[in-house]
C-alpha cells in the first residue's frame, strides 16, 4: 500500500471562541457567547502569535524534513493559521472540507450545562451510546468523522506517496488520525480523550518506519511555541458535551 513519508497535523490557534467556551463554561452557563458561524470563528490575538511561531518553527526545519505540501480545513481559524504558518514558505497548499471541525447540529453553542438543561433527552442518549458512536440531531458523531477522514488519508497517500503531508484542522481530528494511523480501538482513543486536551497549535505526527509504516513521531507538542516565546493554551473545542 502507498504511504506518506511523514504526516503532521496542527490544531489550529487559539479562536476567539475558544475564549468564549472557556469563560461560559466557568461561569456555569448554557449558551456560549458566540458571534460567528463555526466555520467563520477567527483566531484571537494569542492564536495569531501561536500560528506565526509555528511558523518560526517550520522555517527552522531542516530542508529533508520540510511538509512537500499542506492541506488545511476550510473554517476560517484553520485557514488563518496556515496563512501565518505557512508564510513565505512557498508550500503548496489546498483546502479540503473533510477537515472541518465534527458539526454537532442541535447542540451547537451550548455548554455541557446548558446541554444537560435543556436537551436531558440527548444527554441521556449520549450517555447510553458512549461517546464515539452518540451522534446530535443534525450532527456528526465521532464514526462520522472518523468516515471522512479515512477516505482523506487514502487520497493522500495516493497522492502524496513518499512525500511529507502537513494538515491543519481540529482537536477531534488529531484523536481520530491517531485511531485511524495507528489502528486504536474505541477503549484506547476514549482514553485518549479523557486524559489529553489538544493544544491550540500543538503538532502530532507521524513518520514511516524502515517497514514503510507510519509510526507516532510526537503527540500534542507545544515545545516549539515555548522555543518560539508564544503562550500555550489548552483550551476545549467552542462547543461542550454533556458529561
Amino acid at each position: 500500500m502507498a504511504e506518506l513519508a511523514t504526516l503532521w497535523i496542527v490544531r489550529h490557534g487559539e479562536s476567539t471562541a475558544n475564549v468564549a467556551a472557556t469563560a461560559a463554561e466557568a461561569s456555569g452557563a448554557e449558551l456560549i457567547d458566540l458571534t460567528h458561524r463555526d466555520a467563520d470563528v477567527p483566531l484571537s490575538a494569542t492564536g495569531e502569535e501561536q500560528a506565526r511561531a509555528t511558523g518560526r518553527w517550520l522555517a527552522g526545519l531542516p530542508e529533508a524534513r520540510r511538509p512537500d505540501v499542506a492541506v488545511v480545513s476550510p473554517y476560517l481559524r484553520a485557514v488563518r493559521t496556515a496563512e501565518l504558518a505557512l508564510a513565505g514558505t512557498g508550500i503548496p497548499v489546498s483546502r479540503d472540507e473533510r477537515l472541518r471541525d465534527r458539526e454537532l447540529g442541535i447542540l451547537d453553542g451550548l455548554t455541557g450545562r446548558g446541554v444537560r438543561q435543556r436537551f436531558p433527552a440527548e444527554a441521556d442518549r449520549r450517555a447510553r451510546l458512549g461517546k464515539f458512536y452518540y451522534r446530535p440531531p443534525g450532527g456528526e458523531s465521532w464514526t462520522d468523522v472518523a468516515l471522512r477522514l479515512r477516505t482523506l488519508l487514502g487520497d493522500l497517500r495516493r497522492d502524496h506517496e513518499d512525500r511529507r503531508v502537513l494538515l491543519f484542522g481540529h482537536d477531534a481530528l488529531v484523536f481520530l488520525l491517531r485511531y485511524l494511523v495507528e489502528g486504536l480501538t474505541e477503549t484506547e482513543l476514549m482514553a485518549l480523550t479523557r486524559e489529553h486536551v489538544i493544544a491550540n497549535c500543538s503538532v502530532t505526527g507521524w513518520s514511516a518506519d524502515a517497514d514503510g509504516r507510519l509510526v507516532p513521531d510526537g503527540f500534542n507538542d507545544v515545545a516549539h511555541l515555548h522555543q518560539q516565546g508564544a503562550r500555550p493554551t489548552r483550551e476545549d473545542e467552542i462547543h461542550a458535551e454533556p458529561v
